[in-house]
């Protein structure tokens, strides 16, 4: 029983990371948990990532059901982006995540102080 139990679970981790998988993703949604956001405002906020990866990764993640886009009719047209429903679910993830890096880099700080 604790086989198939552990197969399961690394399946499940197998196919959320196949969604959120690189480098980008994971912040991209951390930056979208509270507020819509404006191409151009997310691509500040993210530091480093390209125009070009920016809207490759915000495709993926709008096939993946995660963010919804919203083109404005304004001039110039402008577009927003923001989780979904189903986006906002990973909200509790993104906060886990990042309080377990703070825990994380006070650690590995707190050694390098001590060395």
């Amino acid at each position: 029983m604790k086989i198939k139990c552990c197969k399961t679970n690394l399946m499940a981790v197998h196919d959320t990371m196949d969604v959120l998988k690189g480098r980008w993703k994971i912040q991209i949604i951390a930056a979208l948990c509270y507020d819509k956001m404006r191409f151009s405002e997310l691509q500040k906020e993210i530091d480093g990532i390209s125009a070009k990866m920016l809207s490759s990764e915000l495709k993926e993640l709008e096939f993946n059901h995660l963010l919804k886009r919203t083109v404005l009719q304004t001039q110039p047209i402008t577009v927003e982006y923001e989780l979904t429903e189903y986006g906002l679910t990973l909200k509790k993830v993104i906060e886990t995540l990042a309080d377990w890096g703070i825990k994380h880099r006070k650690q590995i700080v707190g050694e390098i102080a001590d060395n």
